[in-house]
């Protein structure tokens, strides 16, 4: 009698194991493909000293809405820049936190910063666009680029010499830059980094060379943009109603023939963006599925490669290594989906390695439990797919309908 139970139970083990094996490979072969490019990205950017034909290029716009506790090393590092800096304006959308009274501040001992009231958020926009074509329209058309820096940055002395220095010096249009995260508290070192890992499983790494305007990637933490390019594309119009305006941005303007590049700006700049793995997971889980710069078929996509690739090899390997040894099932398909997560989990531990040098653990308390971030990776991809289901309702500090 048990012998005829056995029968469809172990049939049926065994399909499942193959119908993962289908899910599983096709996605595993893109993702190499994309890591392969790994050798060949390119270096970080080095900071550089000013030199007379910069002289006045770059307007820098900073968005800020209650970053009075963030901001303070932001306005340090851009002060510390030189004179290819013609103006900072800092667009505020009325901060009540003490901002205003900083950057004020900071305007008394460099002349360059330029605070900016925006006007109330009009229907159809995300405040953080709204506030970076607000400062694009009352920047100098003296300038040749805008520059948009985030609040959370510590920008490095030499970090716009040594950006446009290398974007003129190729030809380009629009270069965003990846930073050096400052990670801080156990829960975010955890993670943190399994999330960043998304979006090089999904696009590859940074500085890997050009790809598809409809996947290419930027950050807008630090957005460098030709001013010209940014007024044929009527500023940030395009991307207004997006809540992750800068890959939206950059793929619109990709698609109008221009030449955009995301580079490694590890020696350039760093942030510190969010404190502990609750407000990591709340607040840039949101922003990290990018379906506003996405069609529906590319988004679902990526979520299928992000699945099969980056949240399913450890639960896979666990449950295989359980079901073969309840259950008399193919050796064959079991060994080999074994052996294709095992070398899943070896890749991960291997990535963990690379994008190691993208973090400041100068302020980490327990550093090594960055090391133990590949068992968030199920977490990360179910955030990511969470994510692209829902939109924002709130977003850094204000309400959306």
């Amino acid at each position: 009698m048990s012998f005829i139970y056995h029968i469809p139970l172990n049939l049926s083990s065994n399909f499942f194991l193959i119908g993962l094996l289908v899910v599983q490979v096709p996605a595993v072969v893109i993702l190499l493909s994309r890591l392969a490019k790994g050798p060949s990205r390119k270096p970080p950017i080095e900071p550089q000293p000013a030199s007379p034909e910069l002289l006045g290029k770059v307007s820098v716009v900073v968005p800020t809405l209650n970053e009075a506790e963030r901001i303070g090393p932001c306005l340090e590092g851009l002060t510390r820049q030189s004179y290819e800096v013609r103006e900072i304006l800092v667009v505020d959308s009325r901060s009540e936190d003490g901002t205003r009274e900083l950057v004020k501040a900071a305007a008394e001992n460099d002349p360059r910063f330029r605070l900016i009231t925006d006007d109330p958020l009009p229907t159809g926009w995300v405040g953080r666009p709204w506030a970076l074509h607000t400062g694009f329209l009352q920047s100098s058309e003296g300038s040749e680029w805008l520059l948009g820096i985030d609040a959370d940055t510590q920008p490095s002395p030499g970090l716009v010499a040594g950006l446009v220095k290398a974007a003129e010096a190729e030809g380009y249009d629009l270069v965003s830059l990846s930073p050096k995260f400052i990670l801080k508290y156990p829960g975010e070192l955890w993670l943190q980094p399994a999330l960043l890992l998304t979006l090089v499983y999904r696009f590859g790494p940074t500085g890997a060379g050009n790809a598809k305007a409809e996947r290419v990637m930027a950050n807008g933490q630090c957005f460098l943009c030709r001013r010209s390019v940014l007024k044929t594309v009527e500023g940030y119009t395009s991307a207004r109603s997006s809540f992750c305006d800068d890959v939206t941005l950059a793929r619109n303007i990709a698609a109008a023939g221009y030449k955009v590049a995301f580079w490694d700006g590890a020696k350039l700049l760093k942030v510190r963006m969010y404190d502990g793995a609750l407000e990591t997971w709340r607040e840039w889980g949101r922003s990290l599925d990018l379906k506003d710069a996405s069609r529906v078929s590319q988004m679902w996509g990526d979520i299928w490669l992000l699945l099969a690739t980056q949240g399913l090899p450890l639960p896979v390997v666990l449950a295989t290594l359980l079901i073969t040894h309840s259950l008399a099932v193919s050796f064959t398909a079991a060994g080999v989906l074994l052996g294709l997560n095992l070398f899943l989990l070896l890749v991960r531990f291997g990535l963990n390695f690379a994008v190691s040098q993208s973090y400041d653990f100068s302020q980490a308390q327990a550093g090594w439990v960055f090391w133990l971030s590949p068992f968030a990776d199920p977490l990360a991809a179910i955030r990511i797919l969470l994510s692209s289901l829902t939109k924002p309702k709130q977003w850094r500090g204000r309400s959306y309908q």
